[in-house]
């Protein structure tokens, strides 16, 4: 068989890589559960013209069929296409369990999503998400709004990143403001201020003008609540001095002012409202949020979500939510890629158990069920060699203490320090900081 060619935008970690992304996902996880979310997981697929419901082209989504399909693909109906969110997945298992679930409903999420784009640093098309949501029945708490950020500021704070900055901002404000200065097409103004990042506030505003119809004093005063940004009441302070007040506005204001406050208590200089923050304002209806890694900013929001006031609905109830989505795969390339973490060992045993020959492997294999038996990560060595290349071959794969059995006794050897000791696989244990690998900032 030919050397296999990659394909590009599926990535696959080596073990040592891999024990990265086991960290971040068991740290996830760990403070997901602490904050109350249960976890779930559902099926890979769903019908095509669900998945296209949330605005994602059709080139964007892979269809998934047999190949001798027996109706050849006719019946659009039964079209079946590989998730590309979760949040289109989580919408469905609520309508459909809705029964059997207690609200507000508190999840999480860890899997694969997969989105025919192209692939690049950071973008790839098979890759993990982590989502953490809040779904309610018909109503939905506004404090929601605030305890999602800080989860999330929490478990990122965890992980062997920079520190994060978490920008937030809400809908309710542009909407209000834009109603209260004339300007009608909402979601039009908010595409153009999305790109004011990338192209400067001059093309901005001559898009609002071309593609908005926004006047160029229109264009000026939206430019003008872009640039406010802070961590206080002062964000509000500075909105209302642009002169323009509406009840939708000073709610969202409201909003935003007890998130930022809130936060700025918890994780001080961690979140920032930020009203150039547009991203996803045109399906959010409250607040939004989008994450960057301080000093790493060229790789774009690692972690974004918001408020929906319709997640999902059943034409008799309406089901709201708040979440943030983490690209897992985009965050462990960056650490891997910019050496930022390492794992201490590339497998996870703590043992290996050397063989004196084939004749007494049996023996081997005793003393590593005896050390297994002990919650010790336990391997036996793959051949009765020389124990020098037993002890190279330990050695190769990070793990820390070679066993050698013997008549009189067996003793265990430290090969990163060469101290070598007497043992009993009944009651020898070796440091916490060895049992298992450990993942450490770089």
């Amino acid at each position: 068989m030919a050397r296999p060619t990659p394909l590009s935008g599926f990535p696959e970690w080596l073990p040592a890589e891999r024990a990265v992304e086991t960290h971040v996902l068991d740290v996830l996880r760990r403070t997901f559960e602490l904050h109350g979310f249960a976890g779930i997981e559902t099926r890979a697929v769903e019908p095509v013209e669900e998945l296209l419901r949330k605005g994602e082209t059709s080139k964007e989504v892979y269809a998934v069929g047999r190949l001798h399909d027996e109706d050849g693909g006719a019946s659009s109906e039964k079209r079946l296409g590989l998730h590309f969110d979760l949040t289109v997945p989580l919408a469905r298992y609520v309508l459909e369990h809705a029964g059997k679930l207690v609200f507000p409903f508190k999840r999480y999420q860890i899997q694969k999503v997969w989105r025919g784009e192209r692939p690049q640093e950071g973008r790839f098309r098979e890759f993990t998400q982590a989502d953490v949501d809040v779904v309610g029945s018909e109503t939905l708490p506004f404090h929601y709004e605030v305890e999602l950020p800080l989860v999330m500021a929490e478990a990122l704070s965890a992980l062997p990143v920079p520190p994060v900055r978490i920008a937030v901002n809400n809908r309710k404000i542009a909407e209000g403001f834009y109603t209260g200065i004339g300007l009608s097409d909402v979601e039009g103004a908010l595409r153009a201020i999305d790109k004011l990042a990338k192209i400067g506030p001059d093309a901005v505003a001559e898009l609002l003008v071309k593609d908005a119809g926004a006047t160029p004093e229109q264009a000026r005063q939206a430019l003008e609540l872009a640039a406010i940004s802070g961590r206080d009441a002062s964000v509000a302070e500075r909105v209302r001095a642009l002169g323009v007040t509406t009840p939708l506005l000073e709610e969202g204001l409201a909003e935003l002012v007890a998130l930022v406050e809130a936060a700025e208590d918890r994780v001080p200089g961690t979140v920032v409202a930020d009203l150039s923050i547009a991203r996803g304002l045109d399906y959010y209806t409250g607040s939004v949020y989008e994450t960057t890694l301080v000093g790493h900013e060229d790789l774009g929001s690692i972690c974004s979500g918001g408020r929906y006031d319709s997640l999902a609905s059943d034409g008799s109830r309406t089901y709201p939510g708040v979440g943030l989505s983490i690209g897992v795969s985009r965050l462990v390339a960056r650490i891997l890629g910019a050496g930022l973490a390492a794992a201490s060992r590339a497998v996870p045993t703590a043992v290996l158990v050397a063989v004196g020959s084939e004749e007494e492997r049996r023996r081997s294999e005793d003393v590593a069920a005896a050390l297994r038996a002990r919650g010790i990560p336990t391997d036996v060595a793959p051949t009765a060699a020389k124990f020098g290349k037993q002890i190279r071959h330990a050695d190769r794969l990070g793990i820390p203490y070679v066993w050698f059995p013997g008549a009189e006794g067996d003793e265990v050897k430290d090969i990163r320090s060469g101290d070598q000791a007497p043992a009993d696989p009944a009651s020898w244990t070796p440091p916490a900081e060895d049992l298992l690998p450990t993942v450490q900032r770089t």
